[in-house]
């Protein structure tokens, strides 16, 4: 097929270019600087300067592509400065996951693109409530904490307007794979553990991620799949693990009540957030993972060479 990457400058993008001309795809991929068409350029892909909030240059973009398959990745958290407002710290991302995607959606339907597949997001949107892994079928939270409402309601908003179009929504797990900002922090010691740890995250190492949205650009929608590893784990189990990893020292501990200070109703994202299944995508994608947990996957990402 002829695949449309938006935004595959990122750290996905720049793992999926490569694994899709390996399945025998052509690859036009859009970044939204100049100075990173280069790289595009060098990972096989037909680079193009794309601003994915302007609706024309977007439908511009698509029919000059003349994709059979639209691939939506793009996010503003290169560089995003840490809030303990999401919806301070998301803003710009969150209009690429609303204004984004209606453009993105609205040229695909003009052109005739019957395959889109976007980015989404698993970690702390679950019900809170019940048990402690959630699949697709479960609810989400209905009360965001006051400070990431936005946030929340941007992924929404991409799940059902892709999802509503035939198109399929990827809810990646939390990433890993290269030094982001958590691994920097872990090494300097400042990124602490939250009362007793119990807040649970599911992970993804990001050329597992992108391995799946591979496949699922190859499946029909409608769907939403969740794209996490085989365990979902309280910040006791993995923190200290990462730790040991990186050479760093085990992570400081805050309680509950002096954190819930600072962060107020955001603590619960903290505190008691759900894991998040991997069946469905493994079973109806035919997807393998490289690295079944963040166990493997840490020490492979960041242990000694």
């Amino acid at each position: 097929m002829r695949v449309l990457v938006v935004g595959a400058s990122g750290a996905i993008g720049t793992r999926l270019i490569p694994q899709l001309i390996d399945r025998g795809h052509e690859v036009t991929g859009t970044c939204h600087s100049p100075g990173k068409t280069g790289r595009l350029r060098e990972l096989g892909a037909e680079p193009v300067v794309l601003d994915t909030l302007d609706a024309g240059a977007v439908r511009d973009a698509v029919t000059a592509a003349r994709p059979d398959a639209i691939v939506h990745q793009a996010t503003a958290l290169a560089g995003a400065r840490f809030s303990l407002s999401l919806d301070r710290m998301f803003a710009p991302t969150n209009r690429l996951r609303t204004e984004g995607t209606d453009a993105l959606l609205a040229a695909a339907r003009e052109a005739g693109v019957r395959r889109f597949v976007a980015q989404s997001f698993a970690p702390y949107r679950y019900d809170r409530r019940g048990g402690p892994v959630k699949t697709e079928d479960d609810p989400l939270d209905p009360a965001p904490p006051k400070r990431a409402r936005q946030t929340f309601a941007a992924m929404s908003h991409l799940d059902q307007a892709v999802t509503g179009a035939g198109g399929i929504a990827l809810r990646y797990g939390g990433f890993y794979g290269e030094p982001d900002a958590m691994v920097k922090a872990m090494r300097k010691r400042q990124y602490p553990m939250i009362g007793d740890g119990r807040g649970i995250m599911p992970f993804i190492h990001l050329d597992d991620a992108a391995a799946a949205t591979v496949l699922a650009l190859e499946h029909d929608g409608p769907a939403i799949y969740n794209i996490t590893d085989d365990e979902p784990a309280p910040a006791r189990d993995w923190m200290p693990v990462l730790a040991e990893v990186l050479g760093a020292k085990p992570p400081r501990r805050i309680p509950a009540w002096i954190a819930r200070l600072i962060m107020g109703d955001g603590l619960s994202m903290m505190t008691e957030s759900r894991g998040a299944s991997n069946e469905k995508a493994k079973k109806e994608l035919g997807w393998t993972l490289r690295y079944p947990t963040w166990r493997e996957g840490f020490r492979a990402s960041y242990g000694p060479r």
